[in-house]
């Protein structure tokens, strides 16, 4: 039988909120089944590739607090592909109490409710230190050039890949000193198993993922991403990079890791500008959206300015434009140094350039990879 299933959650208690980041689908389930658990293998992409379908549902939240006294219930509607993105105030002392949240489905069959799970929301409301780092590239060495490379990444688990062993170390340093990860990547949104998996055993725990959800870019309603965004990085990934700001608020240290095969050194040092308020957000997205990284639709240019400046409200109602910023790069090959626009000259200071060589699991050696620049 077919039954609502969270494809991911991710929830993040502040001071003010709890921010709710999730995804429904409809997945085929039989209770009888076994599980051995001597037979339990890595996940790989095509696995998932039903999770291509998309169909809208209804959230029923019902928030506990630790005596397990419900203090907060709400329906939330999702979008048309099941996604839900939404915040539970914290007005009250009770929702201030809030640490567990059950979640149950209630459209897809009238009158019964179909039980998603239990999760306790992440706590960082007292010292906000988050990481956010990119996976292709930088933690894995994917290739998605060739045909043949794009089967092989979608029938393979993700340990299969090389991974780079200097830049899961620096992540891994930062989540000791107390920094919360977060995980991006260009990958489809049924990657989310696979890449889990590939976390777990690198034993990064508690990472939030945030994918390129494919559905929306052959959807000719939505218009949110558009065929040329499958190859063009720049709108998902400043996109996923301010929902994530907007979802913890204006951390107090913030670390940014990617790789010099795209345009993640572009996009950090111009997070990194907005964030210390040295320009006025519309001259800030001028300036920024001129590059070939951003080819952007007017819907697409109007959503991105107005994040962008609720973003500059949640800098100047925090007060924190002293907040300190780190950025991590992957070396493409031998370079020494980053180039950047004029405008950026000052943010070079705070890059680090890093050699991360690719630790390659069919031969037990190490490889320095340099990527096809079309990537």
């Amino acid at each position: 039988m077919k039954r609502p299933h969270l494809v991911h959650f991710l929830a993040i208690k502040t001071a003010e909120h709890i921010a709710v980041k999730a995804s429904v689908t409809m997945k085929e389930t039989n209770i009888l089944d076994k599980v051995d658990i001597d037979k339990i293998t890595p996940r790989f992409p095509i696995q998932s590739f039903r999770l291509l379908n998309s169909s809208d549902f209804t959230m029923k939240v019902v928030a506990l607090d630790e005596n397990h006294k419900e203090v907060y219930i709400k329906h939330y509607e999702s979008d048309s592909f099941g996604n839900f993105y939404f915040k539970i105030p914290l007005t009250t002392e009770d929702r201030k109490k809030i640490s567990v949240l059950q979640i149950y489905e209630t459209k897809k069959t009238p009158g019964l409710e179909y039980i998603l799970g239990s999760y306790i929301p992440l706590d960082i409301s007292n010292g906000k230190k988050i990481i956010i780092c990119d996976f292709d590239k930088t933690l894995v060495d994917t290739k998605y050039s060739t045909t043949k490379e794009v089967y092989r990444s979608l029938t393979s688990p993700l340990e299969n890949f090389p991974v780079i062993p200097r830049s899961v170390d620096i992540l891994k340093d930062y989540i000791k000193k107390g920094f919360h990860p977060f995980i991006l990547s260009a990958s489809p949104h049924f990657y989310e198993d696979a890449m889990r998996d590939w976390l777990y055993q690198n034993k990064i725990f508690t990472a939030g993922i945030f994918l390129k959800d494919y559905r929306k870019i052959f959807s000719i309603f939505e218009g949110d991403l558009t065929p040329k965004d499958l190859k063009i990085q720049g709108l998902y990934k400043l996109n996923h990079l301010l929902d994530i700001l907007h979802m913890t608020g204006i951390p107090d240290e913030l670390a940014l890791m990617g790789d010099n095969f795209e345009s993640d050194p572009l996009i950090y040092m111009g997070l990194s500008k907005m964030l210390k308020g040295r320009t006025e957000p519309r001259k800030m997205w001028a300036e920024l959206k001129s590059f070939d990284a951003f080819q952007l639709s007017r819907k697409q240019d109007s959503q991105l300015l107005n994040k962008i400046y609720q973003l500059h409200s949640l800098i100047l109602r925090e007060d924190k434009r002293q907040i300190k910023v780190e950025v991590y790069i992957r070396k493409k090959g031998s370079e020494l140094q980053l180039e950047a626009p004029e405008m950026f000259a000052h943010e070079l200071a705070n890059i680090t350039l890093y050699e991360g060589k690719a630790l390659d699991k069919d031969s037990g050696g190490e490889k320095q990879y340099i990527a096809n620049t079309e990537n």
